[in-house]
């Protein structure tokens, strides 16, 4: 399989918070925000893999600023790594002024996909070759947060996680 660069999986979805998607603050529904990401990591997962993917797990997401009524939010994802069948997307969810239109980051997230065939059964995605000194953190970073997921799982020893053991030696 031929790698790919990040930017070949970059979705950006762009939408305003309407009343219907607020809570009683005005602001954007959390959950609201999680879809829009959710949707927008699964076009991420599909345009790297060119297979049909599904969400794997929801790792972080941090709602670091309030979205009002009225928002211009968009919601950017790229594939940040690629492992055997599942891909880790990174999210940044920017706020647009209304005024100014200048972008202000609101928010960001990782979420992980995996790659099926049509009857649910993994398969292997392309790797990722990062371009951006933003890409080549990430796609680092991605290998000791899958590492510490499976050594929380049960489904790593410690001692064979070289990747955060480096961290504290």
């Amino acid at each position: 399989m031929t790698p790919k660069h990040p930017s070949e999986s970059l979705t950006i979805l762009t939408d305003l918070v309407l009343p219907s998607e607020t809570n009683p603050l005005n602001n954007l529904f959390g959950g609201e925000l999680l879809a829009r990401m959710d949707r927008a990591a699964s076009i991420a997962a599909r345009r790297h893999s060119r297979r049909i993917t599904v969400t794997a797990s929801v790792n972080h997401v941090a709602f670091n600023r309030s979205i009002p009524l009225g928002s211009v939010v968009t919601v950017e994802a790229k594939v940040s790594r690629a492992f055997n069948s599942s891909m880790e997307i990174f999210l940044d969810v920017w706020i647009e002024d209304r005024e100014s239109g200048i972008r202000t980051k609101a928010n960001e997230a990782i979420y992980t996909f995996v790659a099926v065939n049509e009857t649910g059964h993994p398969v292997s995605v392309p790797a990722i070759i990062p371009e951006t000194e933003l890409e080549k953190e990430r796609y680092d970073a991605a290998l000791r947060r899958k590492q510490l997921s499976l050594v929380l799982a049960g489904k790593m020893n410690p001692h064979d996680a070289t990747e955060l053991k480096a961290l504290f030696l």
